[in-house]
């Protein structure tokens, strides 16, 4: 199984392309499952060969994770992970049978995504003017975030290079490697270019702390640097966000709600919803329709705190209003 997964995982990387993030995601979940099943059916000191695994393998090892509380939908992606896995190993000539194809993907009830209203927006993007260069990447970062619609990987995969300041376009790089060129507004503009105007002061304190010091900047060096002077990663910008919002809000603010709120906007100010797919890189239009059903759901809610007709207390008459006029 060891040498089965290297080979997979070298697939991804140079036939497949996706994030580094994704392929250290695929490996971690294939190496969980052969722990698993090492130690429920095999050995821990034995390296199972693709062709003994079953089907039974597979569900014992979903049960286990549900049995510890995981989600239908991380269920799923698991399951995906593995379906890939042996479909590539099928097709390579490693197995003949694939365990896998027998097994169902767990039913997902609908789930629709966490947007914050604009006024919420607004409130977790009106920052007091940036006194550090952190403060100022953090806001180009928001800002970035929910002008773009950018996933937090395309949005951490960014290059100076990659900004069309001048036309307020960036170039995200999304899944596949697909590349594709969205507007960026004026405010995401501006803070961006605060940002790089407290540059020197970040390369100054970062020169303090190291021997080494900076490497030239260029085009091809990352946008959102960390403290070290190397790439944000994933997790650092959920942190960060995560800081940002603090207990403001009664819902949980992630990159991905800025992206769900970019959409959801952008529908109610009436885009068009293969616009919306183009600018969020969904290879799917069905995948973007789910944000009609947001759309349509934030209506409801203002249609019964307003009709008159709707049935709901907060919509009745105020006092001295003529029931008959």
């Amino acid at each position: 199984m060891n040498d089965a997964i290297r080979a997979f995982i070298l697939y991804l990387q140079l036939e497949r392309g996706g994030s580094e993030e994704t392929h250290r995601n695929y490996q971690s979940d294939l190496r969980q499952f052969l722990a698993h099943i090492q130690k429920q059916f095999f050995s821990t000191t034995i390296d199972p060969q693709p062709t003994a695994i079953q089907a039974l393998h597979i569900r014992s090892y979903l049960k286990h994770l549900s049995d510890q509380g995981l989600k239908k939908t991380s269920l799923a992606r698991k399951l995906a992970c593995l379906k890939s896995f042996f479909r590539y190993a099928h097709e390579e000539g490693r197995i003949t049978h694939n365990p896998a194809a027998a097994v169902r993907s767990p039913r997902l009830g609908t789930h629709l995504p966490t947007v914050l209203t604009k006024d919420e927006a607004t409130t977790l993007l009106d920052a007091p003017t940036a006194q550090t260069w952190i403060q100022a990447r953090n806001q180009a970062m928001l800002e970035t975030l929910y002008s773009s619609g950018a996933r937090v990987s395309e949005l951490v995969g960014l290059n100076w290079d990659a900004l069309e300041l001048e036309t307020q376009l960036i170039r995200l790089r999304g899944k596949g490697k697909k590349e594709r060129r969205v507007p960026i507004g004026t405010v995401a503009v501006e803070a961006i270019l605060e940002y790089k105007r407290q540059l020197p002061l970040m390369a100054k304190a970062i020169w303090s702390k190291s021997s080494k010091g900076l490497p030239p900047r260029s085009g091809l060096q990352p946008l959102f640097l960390n403290t070290r002077g190397g790439r944000l990663t994933t997790r650092s910008v959920e942190r960060i966000i995560k800081q940002q919002a603090g207990d403001r809000f009664p819902k949980t603010v992630t990159p991905h709600t800025l992206r769900h709120s970019f959409a959801t906007h952008l529908l109610d100010e009436g885009a068009d919803l293969r616009a919306i797919q183009e600018l969020l890189g969904h290879a799917s239009l069905a995948t973007t329709q789910k944000y009609t059903h947001v759309a349509t759901d934030q209506l409801m809610v203002v249609y019964d705190r307003a009709h008159p007709r709707s049935g709901s207390s907060v919509a009745s008459p105020r006092q001295g209003d003529n029931p008959q006029s």
